[in-house]
């Protein structure tokens, strides 16, 4: 991966922030992550209070892949075969057929997934892990590329379920929009350029997603930086405040990311800055507190701050990349 093919992956990649962000206005940083993970192909967690903009965005982000997107409004009454399909008897070739059901899609908005019920949230464990679904003891393959954008009331608690740890795993990043700054959310209440998701031109497709993601394959990570990665890992998994740490996948999901978001930021090389950056959205939310730490009100955001600074970095001139690699 040379710099100059950084270079120009970087400017189609700001063409892509630029068309989701006229649709969510003011949030080019939570947006640049969003399609950071969308190109990595990996899921998204939404959550924040209702009315900031998380359908929006979800909507958006299914809008730039160009591909096909099925919405999920997640009830306590909705099933598991209401999400994966079901197996129907045909009376007329007189054999069994597989109905899919809306989780068979490039793009698939789950929205409110926390109102579901847990066997309901647990039929999105085997599809976002193998990207297939098991009915019946049959297989069936998802599209490709194929993404999970699920949003996530916290506060409205009241007919809510807790997402286990082993689903909240499976998301790359846990994003949080938050409140408009004052001109973005003043443009928004006057309807200035804002564009509906449903507008929005398809700013990529599953082909050029694929060859994305092979160049980032490309990007230079050096042995400082694994190392770095590996020792916040240990250091999660022996905190006195943490029942369970960070996960080999989290580990893997971390660089992969670090790798898309030097690529995007035109760079041909990781820096050590891209894993404090990185942190919170890809690992806070995977991290299970102990039960003093909770009672203490600490969050896994916190003690993952603390780890962070008590962790030394490597040198930014260590992890560069060999010139035209």
């Amino acid at each position: 991966m040379t710099a100059d093919e950084a270079v120009l992956l970087a400017d189609e990649f700001d063409g892509m922030v630029a068309s989701v962000g006229s649709a969510v206005l003011g949030k080019t940083d939570v947006v640049r992550l969003a399609l950071v993970a969308m190109l990595t192909q990996g899921h998204i967690l939404l959550e924040d209070v209702p009315g900031t903009g998380k359908t929006t965005l979800a909507r958006a982000i299914a809008a730039a892949v160009g591909g096909e997107w099925r919405r999920i409004q997640f009830t306590p009454d909705l099933l598991p075969s209401d999400v994966t399909g079901v197996t129907v008897f045909h009376q007329g070739t007189r054999e069994f057929e597989f109905h899919p059901g809306p989780v068979f899609a490039n793009v698939v908005v789950a929205d409110e997934i926390n109102r579901a019920s847990p066997k309901t949230q647990s039929s999105l464990l085997e599809v976002m892990e193998e990207r297939t679904v098991t009915v019946d003891g049959h297989a069936h393959a998802v599209p490709s590329p194929f993404l999970v954008v699920a949003t996530q009331n916290p506060v409205e608690m009241s007919g809510t379920y807790r997402l286990p740890e082993a689903q909240l795993d499976r998301f790359l990043m846990r994003l949080t929009l938050g409140y408009a700054d004052p001109a973005a959310e003043l443009a928004i209440i006057r309807g200035d350029r804002l564009t509906s998701p449903g507008d929005l031109k398809p700013s990529t497709d599953p082909e050029r997603m694929a060859w994305i993601r092979q160049s980032a394959n490309r990007v230079h990570v050096h042995d400082a930086v694994y190392e770095y990665i590996l020792r916040v890992a240990h250091a999660t998994r022996a905190h006195a405040s943490l029942s369970v740490g960070l996960s080999t996948r989290s580990t893997v999901a971390m660089v992969q990311a670090m790798r898309m978001l030097a690529l995007t930021s035109g760079r041909p090389h990781v820096e050590p800055e891209d894993v404090k950056l990185l942190a919170q959205p890809v690992w806070a939310h995977r991290l299970v507190l102990s039960p003093e730490a909770s009672v203490g009100g600490r969050g896994g955001s916190d003690v993952l701050a603390e780890i962070l600074t008590e962790t030394p970095a490597p040198s930014p001139r260590d992890p560069g990349a060999p010139a035209g690699r």
